[in-house]
């Protein structure tokens, strides 16, 4: 029971949520395409996947269900094997003395629901969903890694006692559970690390390391070897760094996975970087940005030429953004062109190139080559060195709209540091549009939020007595902040994903000038904050008193 093209675009017409153009844009897509209205909607980031949900349910007269947000019991969850919940995308969620609450993307699914009443003895209580939520429960269904790799192991290690060798045990298996199980769990990284008498898997996730399983010393060398093959590496290469990528797809996600292998006294570590291509579905509202920042940012994409710059260290989401402007951009008359190291998402309709350094591809040379194919906009994926500052400037110089990423600790380093690389003041001045940095913090979880009070004395130890009276009021005052218990949806952590807290800083005119006298970064942070910028703590501060994340995150994030 879903809703066609034509009724969902007059559904949402009549609402209002999407500028009139880019509906009826987004449209003819799918209808060129034979494609659901809806999923074109969610790639072109005019809606989010959960409000289209909402929007549909309302229509249909079903309740809509986020399953990210609801812990699901285990013997709820074996209610509905995986087999069938992954054919009919369906997920039970609840038991009640009414029966079953069955989220399905088609509530319609009337054989389904036959299936299982007559299985369970129990009524069904249909809720609508949305796709991409049934994938993300589905994972659900997985034993803990613990038990994964002790399932594996064991059945090969008891052989291994009676003489059977290392090389018996199952390690394809190993690390295809690895990584699947990291994909699942939303982890970013996965670190590999040998030590003297065991092997400890640790998995980064919303930025934090955690450990997730330790493997026997045996089987250490024999999964390095495996990602080593998977990544086309050299496996008879023991004291140099490697570095390579790997593709597996799980369902209808692609993840690239790019690895790196050093060695260390214990033998070889390796990390593994996961980016999925879910991963980069992100709006600039759902990264975080406040609505001042939102139209700071807008004022400088909508031109057509000069450069927007984001700064923050790895990891900090600044590639994400740069991709969230270009999916805003991305039309058929503009001609979008990047080149990057690696190409973290494939978006249709931009032109991608991938950094090779065995064929000299470097991103100067890459920049140069971009060019020549007439392009409108140009992302470069970092300035890393003096030659490519010097061709992104003058890109940016000569009509084109140049995004790129830049590591410094805040926005108004940046110019100081490009005046470092050898680019001359007036250039900087006349191409630099905006400047943002970002740090990114862990959310609160939803399911179990609470409050607190604190007077502003106990905040004395954490913050300057400037910041205390703009943000929290009077000394002695009491404050409501906010915090997670722990709950089985964060794992026990209090921590549900992540947000992104920003400074963004338009370059005035005032601004240029302090660039055209060379002026150092605190004299540049001054005047900005005399134009109204407001700093990563101080954004990272609105969010803890809105209770989108903790004064823990935010101080963890800023002081590193």
């Amino acid at each position: 029971m879903k809703l066609t093209n034509q009724k969902l675009k007059a559904l949402l017409q009549d609402l209002g949520l999407i500028a009139a153009d880019r509906l009826e844009e987004a449209y003819q897509q799918a209808e060129k395409f034979h494609s659901p209205l809806a999923e074109v909607l969610v790639e072109k980031d005019l809606i989010t996947d959960d409000q289209l949900g909402q929007i549909i349910a309302d229509n249909l007269n079903y309740e809509f269900v986020d399953l990210d947000k609801i812990a699901i019991e285990p013997d709820v969850l074996a209610l509905v094997p995986e087999i069938m919940a992954r054919k009919q995308k369906i997920i039970p969620f609840e038991r009640t003395a009414d029966g079953i609450k069955l989220a399905m993307v088609n509530p319609g699914n009337l054989t389904a629901i036959s299936v299982i009443e007559k299985k369970s003895g129990l009524a069904v209580l249909p809720y609508l969903t949305t796709d991409a939520n049934i994938q993300s429960a589905l994972a659900r269904y997985k034993q803990g890694i613990e038990q994964e790799f002790k399932a594996i192991i064991e059945e090969n290690i008891s052989q291994a006692k009676k003489g059977a060798k290392a090389v018996d045990l199952p390690v394809v298996r190993i690390v295809d559970t690895l990584i699947q199980y990291a994909f699942e769990n939303q982890s970013s990284d996965i670190h590999i690390e040998p030590t003297e008498t065991q092997t400890v898997v640790r998995f980064r996730i919303d930025g934090i390391l955690h450990d997730i399983t330790r493997l026997p010393q045996q089987v250490h060398e024999l999964v390095v070897t495996r990602i080593k093959i998977m990544s086309q590496l050299r496996t008879d290469e023991h004291l140099s760094a490697q570095d390579g990528k790997l593709r597996m797809k799980f369902g209808e996600d692609k993840l690239d996975v790019r690895v790196s292998i050093v060695p260390i006294v214990e033998g070889e570590k390796v990390v593994m970087r996961l980016l999925s291509d879910r991963s980069g579905g992100f709006s600039l509202e759902e990264l975080g940005f406040s609505s001042e920042d939102l139209i700071k940012f807008r004022n400088e994409y909508t031109k057509p030429y000069g450069m927007i710059l984001t700064t923050g260290p790895t990891g900090s989401g600044k590639t994400t953004t740069l991709y969230a402007i270009m999916k805003i951009l991305n039309r058929r008359e503009i001609n979008i062109a990047t080149i990057e190291d690696p190409v973290e998402y494939d978006i249709e309709g931009i032109n991608q190139i991938q950094v090779n350094a065995k064929t000299n591809l470097t991103f100067a040379n890459g920049l140069r080559s971009i060019l020549r194919q007439d392009p409108d906009v140009i992302m470069v994926g970092e300035i890393r060195d003096e030659e490519t500052a010097d061709i992104a400037i003058n890109s940016a110089m000569t009509g084109h709209l140049v995004l790129t990423t830049l590591h410094t600790n805040d926005a108004p380093t940046a110019l100081p540091r490009f005046l470092e690389m050898g680019i001359e003041p007036f250039l900087i001045a006349s191409t630099v549009n905006v400047i943002g940095a970002q740090r990114l913090v862990r959310k609160i979880c939803t399911q179990c939020v609470y409050s607190e009070t604190v007077s502003t004395k106990e905040l004395m130890s954490k913050f300057s007595r400037a910041i205390i009276a703009e943000y929290f009021g009077a000394e002695d005052k009491k404050v409501r902040l906010y915090r997670g218990k722990g709950c089985p949806v964060c794992s026990q952590t209090g921590y549900k994903g992540r947000v992104g807290i920003f400074e963004t800083m338009p370059v005035s005119e005032e601004i240029r000038k302090l660039i055209m006298a060379r002026a150092n970064a605190d004299q540049i942070r001054v005047q900005a904050r005399k134009e109204g910028m407001r700093t990563m703590i101080e954004d990272g501060i609105r969010k803890s008193l809105a209770g989108s994340t903790t004064l823990e995150e935010v101080l963890r994030a800023t002081r590193e």
